[in-house]
C-alpha cells in the first residue's frame, strides 16, 4: 500500500502557514472575528453550551451518535478526534447513564457508541435548545436582515466545507476506493447513451494504479470519500488521467479540480511531462473542468470506445528544491 499523504498543509495538527501577503493577513484577521463571533452566539466559549451545564464537546458527540448509534471509528473519523480523547469524554457520558458501548454483533473489533433513554432526552433536549437559539437569533433581526443571515450561511456553509475536504494517496483496493469505482461505473452507466461496461473501457485496474505505475487519490468529506482520482503512467513522461469522480454531494465545492490538480504534482514528480486523458461527451461537467485547468482538446490518442473527446496537458517541471523535498 503506498504511503498516505495528508495534502492539507497547515491544518492545526501541522505546521501552522504564515500568511504570504497583506491579504492573506486581512483575510485570516476575518476569519478569526468570524468565528469568534459564532462561538460566542452559540455558546462555544462557554463551559455550558447552550445555557446547559454539559460542555459543547459532550453535547457534539451526544448529537453525532443520534438516535440509530454510531461506530466508534466513525465518530472519531467524523469529528477528528484523536483516539484517547474521544475515549475520555466516552468514559464521561458512560458514567453519566447517557451512552453504552458495546462490541458489533458482526465483529467485536468494532466498537458501537448507542444512546441509552437518558441519552434519548439529552439529545431531545440539545435538539430543542438548539431550535430556541435559532429562532432567538432570527426574532432579533429584521425580514431583510434574516434572509441575508440565512442566505449568506448558505454560502459559508459550503465554503467551509469546501475547505474541510481532505486528500491523500491511497491503497485502490481499499473498501473506500472500491466503492468510488462502484459510485464511479454506475454514474457512466446511467448517462452513458448506451450504458457502461467496465470491461470494454482501456484498463485502470488496481495493480496499474500503485507506485511506480499510478496512483490513487480520494477525496474525503468529514471521513467518508466523496470523490477520487488516479494516473496511470502509460510511457515515459507521459501519464494519463483516469476514475474521475465526485459525488454528486459534494459537486460544487472544488473536488474535482483539487483532485486533478494533486494527480498533476504526483505526475511532476513522477518526471511526466504530459498529461493526457479522454472522456464522453455526456459528462459536461468534467469537459469545463478539464478546459478550465488548461488542457487543450487534441486529436484522438487511444481507442477508447465511450470517448469523444481527448485532452492534455504540459506540466511545468518541478524545482530542484521542490523535487528534494
Amino acid at each position: 500500500m503506498p504511503p498516505t499523504r495528508n495534502e492539507n498543509r497547515g491544518s492545526p495538527s501541522g505546521n501552522v502557514r504564515q500568511p504570504s501577503a497583506d491579504a492573506d493577513a486581512a483575510a485570516v484577521l476575518q476569519i478569526r472575528r468570524f468565528n469568534r463571533t459564532v462561538a460566542e452566539r452559540i455558546g462555544g466559549v462557554h463551559d455550558r453550551f447552550l445555557h446547559h451545564r454539559r460542555p459543547m464537546n459532550e453535547a457534539r458527540l451526544i448529537w453525532e451518535i443520534g438516535p440509530d448509534g454510531e461506530q466508534l471509528r466513525t465518530l472519531r473519523m467524523r469529528l477528528g478526534l484523536d483516539s484517547g480523547y474521544l475515549t475520555r469524554v466516552m468514559a464521561s457520558l458512560a458514567k453519566q447513564g447517557l451512552v453504552k458501548v458495546r462490541s458489533a454483533k458482526q465483529d467485536g473489533r468494532v466498537r458501537l457508541a448507542q444512546l441509552t433513554r437518558r441519552g434519548l432526552r439529552a439529545r431531545a433536549d440539545i435538539d430543542s435548545r438548539s431550535d430556541e437559539l435559532a429562532l432567538l437569533t432570527l426574532d432579533a433581526l429584521t425580514e431583510k436582515q434574516r434572509e441575508q443571515l440565512t442566505s449568506a450561511m448558505g454560502q459559508v456553509e459550503r465554503l467551509l466545507e469546501a475547505s474541510m475536504i481532505h486528500l491523500a494517496t491511497e491503497d485502490p483496493t481499499s473498501t473506500d476506493a472500491v466503492w468510488c469505482f462502484e459510485q464511479y461505473f454506475a454514474e457512466l452507466k446511467s448517462r452513458f447513451d448506451g450504458g457502461f461496461d467496465p470491461a470494454r473501457t482501456i484498463s485502470a485496474t488496481a495493480h496499474e494504479l500503485v507506485p511506480p505505475r499510478g496512483a490513487l487519490v480520494i477525496a474525503r468529506l468529514r471521513g467518508q470519500p466523496v470523490g477520487c482520482g488516479a494516473v496511470k503512467f502509460t510511457k515515459k513522461h507521459v501519464a494519463e488521467l483516469k476514475r474521475m469522480w465526485v459525488s454528486p454531494a459534494a459537486r460544487g465545492l472544488g473536488v474535482g479540480r483539487r483532485v486533478v490538480h494533486e494527480l498533476e504534482r504526483l505526475a511532476a514528480e513522477a518526471d511526466v511531462h504530459l498529461v493526457r486523458l479522454e472522456t464522453n461527451r455526456a459528462l459536461k461537467e468534467a469537459i469545463g473542468l478539464y478546459r478550465s485547468a488548461g488542457y487543450v482538446e487534441v486529436p484522438a490518442f487511444n481507442t477508447e470506445p465511450y470517448a469523444h473527446h481527448w485532452f492534455e496537458k504540459r506540466l511545468k517541471r518541478p524545482s530542484r528544491s521542490r523535487r528534494r523535498n
